[in-house]
């Protein structure tokens, strides 16, 4: 949900005095270096090939961008990956689907990772068993035991791992190439996951339509949407001191924020300013995407989830390899009360069979590349 500047000031518009007030407190508004420094890659004196993966597997696309991995590194040569409970989405994500989906991100770059020190990363999932359906709880979601093995082969998806973005922007009105589609194909091969893509005419318009109305089910959900206000991080100041969440630069969003324009309260109120900026932010969207694709697996089990992870995030660095824009809209695939007319109508339309579960919905398009979303330290994420 990054905001640029200039939707805020086509909405608010400049004044002589704001823009002397810019001048004087530049950088307030703007994503601060430390909040991204974990993207230049891993420090040059860490020595344990664990942190060292561990230091890649925590930029993995995640929900909310909460960052919910805890991780416990106290038995040799083994990580074990653990959900952080106290950074979940109840509202949007009652049964920890998307969380899980998560995990699944960082377990696959921590293997990537792994496999470019040279070491095999042998992964068991649950391995104390796995978490009820509607809950999640102090069990690990998996381990993984890192041992050197000198016949691992580099993985060519990691050297895109320092590149990827979520791209938040409005795409070009310019249709996927052919040669795009089928480019991104190869990255989901096999497994449990299975990869579908529209990039024709009907069925791209129905889907920028199912993913327009459920991003207003959820901003005009007073719950949900609460949700993601309580995540929302404006101007540099805070998403430094927070590095997770939701990040909002530029100087008029800021500015609001400073002179108490924009307020959680405010941002809620269906009638405010900061509310349409929201619905529309998201309106836009979903109307400028070029195609879709979207991840399935034959069920929903927690195993499942994790997988469907791993597959997502190979799905976007080759989309990163390809110079393709690339933003989750799943909105549509919530399961909470509210979102259940819409994703019935979106599955039933795709002809998902009946017992199957679409885990991911993605817009694709073209765009400038964002820059990156803010990272908490490493050393955050370690259980003590």
């Amino acid at each position: 949900m990054d905001t640029s500047r200039r939707g805020f000031i086509r909405v608010l518009g400049t004044g002589a005095a704001i823009g002397a007030a810019g001048t004087m407190l530049g950088g307030c508004w703007d994503m601060p270096d430390r909040a991204v420094e974990g993207w230049s890659g891993p420090a040059a004196d860490l020595q344990d090939p664990r942190v060292k993966a561990l230091a890649f597997a925590i930029l993995a696309p995640n929900p909310h961008n909460r960052q919910a991995w805890s991780v416990d590194l106290s038995h040799s040569g083994e990580i074990l990956l653990h959900v952080d409970r106290t950074r979940l989405l109840p509202e949007t994500d009652p049964f920890s689907r998307q969380i899980m989906i998560g995990h699944g991100t960082f377990i696959e770059l921590l293997a990537m990772a792994a496999a470019a020190q040279g070491q095999r990363a042998d992964v068991t999932l649950f391995p104390e068993g796995s978490f009820a359906a509607e809950t999640v709880d102090a069990r690990p979601v998996a381990s993984v035991r890192m041992t050197r093995d000198d016949s691992v082969r580099r993985d060519p998806l990691f050297d895109q791992v320092l590149k990827r973005r979520t791209n938040r922007e409005a795409f070009a009105e310019r249709s996927l190439s052919a040669a795009h589609v089928a480019g991104l194909a190869p990255a989901v091969a096999g497994g449990r996951v299975r990869l579908a893509m529209a990039s024709e005419a009907e069925p791209v318009a129905f889907l920028r339509r199912i993913a327009e109305e459920a991003w207003d089910i959820e901003i005009m959900t007073p719950r949900t949407f609460q949700e993601s206000i309580d995540v929302t991080r404006i101007g540099a100041a805070e998403i430094g001191r927070h590095r997770d969440g939701i990040s909002v630069t530029g100087f008029m969003p800021w500015f609001g924020k400073a002179v108490g324009m924009v307020t959680p309260e405010s941002m809620l109120d269906p009638s405010s300013m900061g509310f349409r900026i929201g619905l529309e932010m998201g309106r836009t969207h979903a109307r400028s995407a070029a195609a879709f694709a979207w991840l399935t697996t034959a069920g929903n089990d927690r195993v499942d989830q994790v997988e469907a992870g791993r597959a997502y995030v190979r799905l976007h660095l080759q989309a990163t390899a390809l110079g393709i824009a690339f933003h989750p809209m799943s909105q549509a695939l919530q399961e909470y009360p509210e979102m259940q007319t819409a994703q019935q109508r979106l599955l039933e339309t795709l002809r998902v069979p009946h017992g199957e579960t679409m885990q991911m919905l993605v817009r694709l398009g073209y765009a400038e590349a964002p820059g990156p979303s803010p990272r908490r330290p490493l050393q955050t994420f370690l259980r003590a």
